[in-house]
């Protein structure tokens, strides 16, 4: 016989009926055998809570015997002393009212003295007069479900413990930041003051001449080392220096301060530049190289007479170890002044100096300046030093010019080093005006 479509139906080989035989079996449990070995604890309780049925399941989970809970104790006997109070405040009274609760979470005690979670179900049964008659209570296991919400809550507060812990840190570090920042700012305000203190607040006006200054720090964060100076040294002579200490911070600082005031004694005692240089070598290795521990300094002296009338200005200058003066011409040349020969100050006991003379006329600038501006590093890669070649054309370039336009110039050159200029820079320009008027340096006074 065959389906519809044409296709046979199995033959009947007589196997199904032994297998229809073997599972009816296996369904044929009775119904005492369902409530006792239920996956589930049933209870059945009186109105009052006296247990009137309990299956084995739930006497299992308990640890109890079933005649020390039928007729003996009633349901909320078997809770903890939370599960109870919750019963008899909250569960009881709203199964009177709606006849039947689901899904509670409650705790019942373990005669081992341990606690077990579980959800309960319960429902009245009534008869035929309506009249409520037992409490049927079905009571679910919710140990794994209890573990599995106390693992997310421990979760949850260690998320929000460590959200917790990186806010704080955030903020720790937000604070710290701000600090940093705030006592930065004081160091730099401190040693503004104190850089200030190193080196004059403003070139005194020089009768006859134009002068012109400038002070690049590297680091806000450290003193410079960097140093000059412009003052009188009778009614008709100025003597002015520009130099360069070894190292940053306190130490040069203190050694600027010293090198500073050696220089202006020094000049008022003998205004001949070598004999500056000498009488502040002395100090330096007397005071340090002598003692172990050696500093130095680069310098340039100088001693400017203002010219008067037809007569030329006048520069005298010395060196000990420091880049060549440039002289800017009136006519467009840029030439340096040689002093060949000079040492580091402070080294030996009797450090050789170089000694140069030249006039400037009306036009001329010249020009002092640190190693931080020749030793600029240039190029791509920042391997290369600006040089004084380049310095010289560059000067050049801007030939003739007032020392305010070449200094002016130099800054524009020097901001655009950037990162490339590791060093504090300093710049002095001394220069006669193009025009210059007659210069009395010692006017008479009318009567």
């Amino acid at each position: 016989m065959c389906r519809a479509g044409g296709v046979p139906e199995p033959a009947d080989t007589g196997d199904d009926a032994s297998t229809d035989a073997s599972f009816t079996a296996l369904l044929e449990d009775s119904a005492d055998d369902l409530y006792e070995s239920a996956p589930c604890g049933y209870l059945s309780t009186l109105m009052d809570g006296t247990v009137a049925k309990i299956n084995a399941t739930l006497l299992q989970w308990l640890g109890l015997r079933r005649e020390d809970v039928v007729g003996r104790m009633r349901f909320a006997d078997l809770l903890t002393v939370g599960g109870k109070l919750y019963h008899e405040t909250h569960f009881a009274p709203l199964l009177r009212m709606q006849g039947e609760l689901r899904g509670i979470a409650l705790e019942m005690r373990k005669q081992s003295g341990g606690r077990l979670p579980v959800l309960v179900s319960s429902l009245v049964k009534y008869g035929t007069e309506g009249e409520p008659l037992l409490i049927r209570t079905t009571v679910f296991d919710a140990s794994d479900r209890r573990a599995y919400e106390e693992e997310l809550l421990r979760r949850r507060r260690d998320a929000e413990q460590a959200r917790a812990d990186a806010d704080r840190a955030r903020a720790e570090a937000e604070e710290a930041r701000r600090q940093a920042e705030a006592d930065r700012a004081r160091l730099a305000d401190a040693l503004a003051v104190l850089q200030q203190s190193l080196v004059p607040s403003s070139l005194p006006p020089v009768p006859g001449l134009e002068t012109a200054v400038h002070y690049h720090t590297a680091s806000a964060d450290r003193l410079g080392g960097d140093f000059y100076d412009l003052f009188p040294i009778d009614g008709k002579r100025w003597a002015f220096f520009l130099g360069d200490v070894c190292g940053k911070g306190p130490e040069a600082a203190s050694l600027t301060s010293l090198t500073r005031y050696t220089l202006r004694a020094a000049a008022l005692h003998d205004p001949e530049p070598a004999t500056a240089l000498a009488t502040l070598n002395t100090v330096l290795h007397d005071r340090y190289a002598a003692g172990g521990d050696p500093r130095y300094c680069t310098a340039i002296f100088g001693v400017v007479e203002p010219g008067t009338g037809d007569e030329p200005t006048t520069v005298r200058i010395a060196s000990g170890g420091h880049p060549p003066a440039l002289v800017l011409r009136a006519d467009g040349r840029a030439d340096y002044l040689p002093t060949p020969g000079g040492l580091l100050i402070g080294i030996l006991p009797n450090a050789p100096v170089g000694t140069a003379r030249t006039v400037l006329a009306p036009g001329d600038t010249l020009l002092l300046y640190t190693d931080g501006l020749t030793e600029a590093r240039t190029g791509p890669g920042r391997t290369d030093l600006y040089g004084e070649e380049a310095l010289r054309a560059f000067a050049a370039g801007h030939a003739p010019a007032t020392p305010q336009e070449t200094v002016t110039a130099l800054t524009g050159l020097i901001q655009g080093f950037g990162d490339g200029l590791e060093d504090d820079t300093a710049l002095l320009a001394l220069g006669v005006p193009a025009s210059r008027p007659p210069v009395h340096p010692n006017p008479k006074r009318p009567r």
